[in-house]
């Protein structure tokens, strides 16, 4: 709920890491732009080694709502993040990067639908339409991409744009949820947290001024990989073992199309096991008997045996991908189980 006494309910977070060249113009816009909304600005220092600390500090001389946090060394953009939803006041949350790759102007239209309580988290998506993006890397493009595909089928939701800098909260969701990235890793594991909850999501396109690795772009490859791995971890507990089953099933499929001549194997072997399995998942996924459950488990082993016989199949475990399939239910369960007891 936002508190109806509070005319200006806004807290806007801006991380920043040596930003000494957009830092000043960043906050001036937010406090020019947002000023009906704004409650507070928590300016998070983390750990700059150039003068933005000073451009930072000296600015908050001159406005009331400015607050600073320093962290003594390099965290990460995830660790501020937390840093500042943890010394917040306001009853809605924003954040902005101080680069100005999203233009705080822009803010506006995503804090609307929360004050007019349409919704409880909005997302700015820069790949839908906008007035104005800058054009740069394919490849981030298509990473991008990817990464919210797979976000898309963990989470069961419909985004566009899930690794968005631009997402503005309820603050009572944020206290719902425990944060744990440290640095990019955030964007998916925000979106794994919200998305497993009964919240009102919404998406708002947003204009995108990137910039490249000379301008002082501070995102790699491998956090790319790290986005995968919290795609993965933070949506493991909630997802339906189908799809869990599906998923894992894809990436093993893919592996076998890129080493099939080592393997040795048709892919249409696989067809038959995994209608099987997938089957023997929806009843796993929605049976509520633990003489069910077993019974599945116990069918799914014997399955590994016996059912290459009739399709008149090899029976080598390790070489056919048919036996794989069920090994892989098997390892899911086994997955399952220790992800409910908090072991992965």
């Amino acid at each position: 709920m936002i508190r109806k006494k509070d005319k200006n309910p806004l807290t806007v977070i801006i991380p920043f890491y040596n930003e000494e060249n957009t830092l000043a113009k960043c906050i001036e816009k937010v406090l020019q732009t947002l000023e009906k909304y704004l409650h507070e600005v928590i300016l998070i220092d983390d750990g700059s080694t150039d003068s933005s600390y000073e451009i930072a500090y000296n600015i908050k001389k001159k406005y009331k709502k400015i607050k600073i946090v320093r962290h003594t060394k390099n965290s990460g953009k995830g660790y501020s993040i937390k840093t500042g939803i943890e010394n917040s006041s306001g009853d809605i949350i924003a954040i902005q990067d101080a680069d100005l790759e999203y233009d705080p102007s822009e803010l506006k239209k995503l804090i609307d639908p929360i004050k007019s309580d349409i919704a409880d988290v909005v997302i700015g998506s820069r790949f839908s339409k906008s007035d104005l993006s800058r054009v740069l890397y394919f490849w981030h493009y298509m990473g991008n991409k990817l990464l919210t595909f797979l976000s898309n089928l963990f989470t069961n939701l419909n985004l566009s744009d899930m690794e968005s800098c631009y997402k503005v909260f309820k603050k009572d969701v944020l206290n719902q949820i425990t944060l744990k990235e440290k640095r990019f890793g955030i964007e998916p594991e925000l979106i794994a947290k919200i998305a497993h909850k009964n919240l009102r999501i919404y998406e708002i396109g947003i204009s995108y001024f990137g910039r490249t690795y000379e301008e002082g772009k501070k995102i790699t490859f491998l956090d790319g990989f790290r986005a995968v791995y919290c795609i993965v971890l933070y949506n493991f507990r909630k997802t339906k073992f189908l799809i869990q089953y599906i998923l894992f099933n894809l990436v093993y499929i893919l592996l076998i199309v890129i080493f099939q001549n080592m393997i040795e194997s048709k892919i249409i072997n696989i067809l038959p096991s995994m209608f099987i399995s997938v089957v023997l998942s929806i009843l796993f996924d929605y049976s509520n008997s633990l003489r069910l459950k077993t019974f599945i488990i116990i069918l799914t082993i014997c399955s590994i045996q016996f059912l290459p016989v009739f399709l008149s199949i090899e029976t080598s475990i390790f070489s056919k991908p048919f036996h794989m399939l069920f090994l892989n239910f098997i390892i899911l369960i086994i997955l399952r189980k220790f992800s409910k007891n908090n072991i992965i």
